[in-house]
């Protein structure tokens, strides 16, 4: 089972919580345990999993994510947007999660992040839904 999920950003830069989304998609297959493939299409965001209970750790990932990859350098893209193409490089586009009883199996304090680098935006994510025989 496949589905598209559509996140709309509204910052340049942004980590949005896309966890309980993912898990509806489990309880719309009525999935009870297998492998949950998320996948980003876009070449400036990405997908990461960490931690969700203190907001600010949100915002000291793209504290240091901007402190290496600064908007202003002798960049040679055209479009301007060179640091959000570094940055979704770095994360990567894709995370491949277990999920068991039709849950996530994530530690306590993990959620699983939507990485807007070049926002704000209507971007699309992928949730592929593979599950044991």
């Amino acid at each position: 089972m496949a589905q598209l999920l559509e996140i709309k950003t509204r910052s340049k830069t942004e980590l949005v919580d896309v966890t309980a989304q993912i898990e509806r998609v489990l309880e719309s297959d009525n999935a009870r345990t297998g492998w949950c493939l998320i996948y980003v299409p876009h070449t400036t965001a990405a997908v990461t999993i960490n931690e969700g209970a203190d907001p600010s750790v949100k915002d000291d990932i793209l504290l240091v994510l901007n402190k290496i990859v600064p908007w202003k350098e002798a960049y040679r893209h055209l479009e301007g947007n060179s640091p959000a193409h570094v940055k979704a490089s770095l994360v990567g586009p894709s995370e491949t999660v277990a999920f068991k009883n039709g849950h996530l199996v994530l530690g306590t304090w993990q959620k699983v992040f939507f990485c807007e680098f070049d926002g704000p935006r209507r971007r699309k994510l992928h949730v592929h839904i593979l599950t044991q025989s």
